[in-house]
């Protein structure tokens, strides 16, 4: 049995590091075990020899020498044959990587740390690192639809694919410009975000701090479940949601509708907004033209990268489309061409010296049809411009009465 002498100050100078030590330790690692010795002292001296010969704290050797210490705090060992201390540096190592945590306590013991303002990355943890795992390797996950109501299912099929606004994935930079939107804006930190919703993540029993800001893009189908348990435990959040049906949520959060429509990394677009229960005051709806702006910039960016986008052509009256069409029946204008005064054509001959074509072929129509084409096309702007809906006198009524005192 070996026997081990009370603690010494030894000079550094004189430790001799095991040559064949197969524990690595990485300069990042180094500058964490500095920073523990930096914030709670040399709480755990090195183990050697009578011959100093390190047996154990490599790594706290080389942090010391790298804060300019010129002794560390040793205790030595002695009765070990050869056999036992090269068995024991590698055990020293070894052992603690076959132990495991206690999620449940550590992530309480980090929280709390997190809420006394303590840089938990002394203690060796990241929480943004350790949250944005899943963030970060998205492709390994499989995510599953069932379940879902038939009205949210009829909003599925408007996608080009089998796909649905709850796979939306937040693209990195949309998410960045959001986050720092809200960090900003709130005077919030960043590291106390929660992002939840992952596949099989559990929303309602993730660990919540007392400082806790949901800042993430929630499953489209459960929003108002979501939106309901955020607001019924005080929980702040700052939730990526559909702007069609932002105002569902008004008396309950601050709506903020950018008018991006955001291309997720699925490839599919949603007109998005936001909610948040973080505005001070009693606002239901707010614009957020900063927001928006830089938005727009990272979505134009992710546009590119996934395809040239279409050019829009004007065209003469002689010329009709099938886009053209479909906006005019849209407005309740009733047309239609013969084939004897059309022809289908692919491209205006200045379009073919220019390389460019009609997307989807074109008809290039007589001079009557194109008289009548131009009546159309006036038609329909006309009864544009004049679909505006208008207050009931019910609706007149409460108008006046908002914002009178009670």
């Amino acid at each position: 049995m070996a026997k081990i002498d009370g603690v010494q100050e030894v000079s550094v100078d004189l430790l001799k590091p095991y040559e064949r030590n197969a524990r690595m330790h990485s300069d990042a690692q180094i500058k964490q075990i500095a920073d523990s010795i930096r914030e709670f002292g040399f709480l755990n001296p090195c183990l050697i020899d009578r011959e100093n010969n390190l047996i154990a704290g490599h790594g706290r050797l080389a942090a010391a020498k790298s804060l300019g210490m010129k002794t560390v705090p040793c205790i030595y060992a002695e009765g070990l044959t050869e056999a036992q201390r090269r068995a024991y540096i590698l055990a020293d190592n070894r052992l603690a990587e076959t132990s495991e945590w206690n999620q449940l306590i550590l992530d309480e013991e980090l929280d709390w740390l997190v809420d006394e303002d303590f840089d938990i990355s002394i203690a060796g943890f990241d929480l943004d690192t350790d949250q944005a795992d899943w963030f970060q390797n998205r492709e390994r996950w499989d995510d599953s639809t069932e379940g879902e109501s038939d009205e949210y299912k009829e909003f599925l099929e408007k996608f080009e694919d089998p796909k649905t606004t709850d796979d939306c994935y937040t693209p990195d930079n949309i998410y960045e410009v959001v986050a720092e939107y809200v960090a900003n804006r709130y005077q919030v930190k960043r590291r106390n975000f929660v992002r939840p919703f992952y596949p099989g993540g559990d929303y309602q029993n993730e660990k919540y701090g007392k400082n806790a800001v949901v800042v993430d893009n929630p499953p489209f189908s459960i929003l108002s479940e979501i939106v309901h348990f955020y607001v019924d435990n005080g929980i702040k959040f700052f939730l990526f949601a559909p702007a069609m049906t932002l105002l569902h949520y008004s008396s309950l959060a601050t709506v903020m509708p950018t008018g991006t429509q955001v291309i997720y990394e699925n490839g599919a677009m949603v007109p998005t907004g936001f909610l948040t229960n973080m505005e001070p005051g009693n606002i239901a709806i707010m614009t957020t033209p900063d927001l928006r702006e830089e938005m727009d910039k990272a979505n134009e960016e992710n546009a590119k990268k996934l395809k040239k986008e279409l050019p829009k052509y004007s065209y003469p009256d002689e010329v009709v489309t099938s886009p053209m069409m479909n906006r005019w029946g849209r407005y309740g204008v009733e047309q239609a061409f013969t084939r004897d005064e059309s022809v289908l054509i692919d491209a205006l001959d200045a379009q073919k010296e220019a390389g460019k074509s009609i997307y989807g072929k074109g008809l290039l129509l007589s001079e009557r049809a194109a008289a009548e084409r131009a009546a159309a096309e006036r038609a329909a702007a006309e009864r544009a411009a004049a679909m505006k809906w208008q207050l009931s006198d019910r609706e007149k009524e409460i108008v006046k009465s908002l914002g009178e005192e009670k």
